[in-house]
């Protein structure tokens, strides 16, 4: 390893010094009583690593011999990762204290699992592609059953660890078939082997790997851990899940499209397609019947994925700048509907179920009406945020003569509104009844608030000039 090279990983290196660190701290100090302080520290080098990675400069590096990527658009994705992880932490702070799951291994655990999404979103490997994501996952088995006196987050946990190592499989098979027809394990390599006539068997490869990719998204029909997983974990689990982990896996699923398998997109194309369809429908559908709210997030995440999917199966830099802008802005609405979640209770105890939800326009009507803000835009209603997300995938995808996916999308959106809307409905003229109570911390208020203002306010101000640093993004990957 030279120093450039060194230079080059050094976010990851000092993330994953601070997390060991992190370890022996509280291994050596009060253990679970440090656990506010390890939270809070957490979130500040995630921060910090964050606006390092954000100001360091421009330009692509290779590192490794280009097993290791820093581009824009890795930049894009890890300063994404890293402050959605480190809101969520902190948000869910209080919520861990007060319902007696404040361990010093959940802020550890959720460092060493953005030390692999971060490498990840910077592989060129096939190598470094599976050890990024393999450390990912293995924090987020142990996250899912962290409260070990509940069966169903130990039974979220094992469900989530099986199908895991599944997609694991499936992705280590298409990669060994990948490395037997290319002779190589590098993005560029495997690249500078497609000429006018593919093999069948690197197809067959290529098929495996983004099958194995589309478990780690929860894309259709990979799709059956996430319901179970989701309302199993605790919330604030539940909450990291839905936001730092699909980016990174979305932003591997296209690294590995473009920079492996670019001068064949057509192929790759047709794929992403139907995984998108699949995932817009069932979850649209899907969450219709649900009563527990973490459920409905869960194919709502199904549903949204398929949503970025459409970006990416454009095959364009237009579809890659969409996806990115899709995942940032799904990534904000998500944090406000959780810390929304992570504060409803009744009689000092959790609720998650959409009927305690009824009239709570009257108990609180600032939070009802936020909380409909969130909901709609949700849906993709205008002059909301996620609709110009929507709108940014639907360009990119009719631009690339995917009309028809775009046509399907439509009508799984106007089917998915009617569940965001169901809780719409019942907080404004469900069932009077002593409902639930929704008590927020400072930190939850403030994220809170934030995210219903960006959602709110946020297209009027060019997306917050995300936009333009997407699409610089877009073009370092899509040449």
């Amino acid at each position: 390893m030279t120093g450039s090279d060194f230079n080059i990983v050094l976010p990851e290196v000092a993330l994953a010094l601070y997390a060991m660190a992190a370890l022996l701290f509280g291994v050596y100090t009060s253990k679970d009583k440090a656990t506010g302080l390890l939270t809070w520290s957490t979130a500040v080098v995630f921060a910090v690593i964050a606006a390092w990675i954000a100001l360091g400069g421009g330009g692509e590096r290779a590192a490794f011999g280009g097993m290791f990527i820093d581009d824009p658009f890795a930049r894009f994705s890890k300063v994404t990762v890293l402050l959605s992880a480190a809101i969520v932490l902190v948000m869910s702070e209080d919520y861990m204290q007060r319902r007696g799951l404040a361990r010093f291994e959940y802020p550890i655990l959720v460092a060493l699992s953005v030390v692999g999404m971060m490498m990840m979103v910077s592989a060129g490997d096939l190598m470094a592609l599976y050890v990024g994501l393999e450390l990912q996952s293995l924090a987020l088995y142990v996250l899912a059953s962290i409260r070990r006196d509940s069966a169903k987050s130990t039974e979220a946990g094992l469900k989530y660890f099986v199908l895991g190592s599944m997609s694991s499989g499936l992705l280590l098979y298409g990669a060994s078939l990948t490395y037997g027809y290319a002779g190589t394990t590098l993005f560029s390599g495997i690249l500078s082997t497609l000429g006018d006539g593919v093999p069948l068997g690197l197809l067959f490869g290529l098929v495996f790997m983004l099958s194995g990719l589309a478990f780690k998204v929860s894309a259709a029909p990979f799709h059956m851990w996430t319901p179970d997983v989701y309302e199993g974990s605790p919330t604030p689990v539940t909450a990291f899940f839905a936001t730092a982990p699909k980016v990174a896996a979305m932003a591997l699923f296209a690294r590995l499209a473009h920079d492996a398998f670019g001068t064949i997109s057509g192929d790759w194309q047709q794929v992403i397609a139907v995984m998108s369809l699949l995932s817009m429908f069932i979850g649209a559908v899907a969450a219709i019947g649900q009563k527990d709210i973490k459920r409905l997030m869960a194919y709502s995440s199904i549903a949204h994925m398929g949503y970025a999917l459409l970006g990416l199966a454009a095959g364009t830099s237009l579809g890659v700048q969409a996806m990115l802008i899709y995942m940032a802005i799904y990534v904000t609405m998500n944090i406000g509907t959780f810390a929304f979640i992570l504060s409803l209770e009744k009689d000092g105890k959790p609720v998650t179920s959409i009927d305690a939800l009824n009239m709570l326009s009257k108990r609180d009507p600032m939070k009802a009406y936020a909380v409909l803000v969130l909901m709609f835009s949700l849906a993709g209603v205008p002059p909301f945020i996620g609709f110009f997300a929507k709108y940014a995938v639907w360009q990119a995808a009719v631009g690339a003569g995917l009309t028809w996916l775009v046509i399907a999308s439509a009508v799984a959106s106007a089917i998915g509104a009617f569940y965001y809307l169901r809780i719409v409905y019942f907080m404004f003229f469900g069932k009077e009844t002593d409902g639930v109570e929704s008590r927020m911390s400072a930190v939850q208020w403030v994220s809170f608030v934030a995210a219903v203002l960006v959602v709110t306010f946020g297209a009027a101000v060019q997306l917050l000039g995300i936009e333009g640093w997407a699409a610089v993004a877009a073009e370092a990957l899509v040449r």
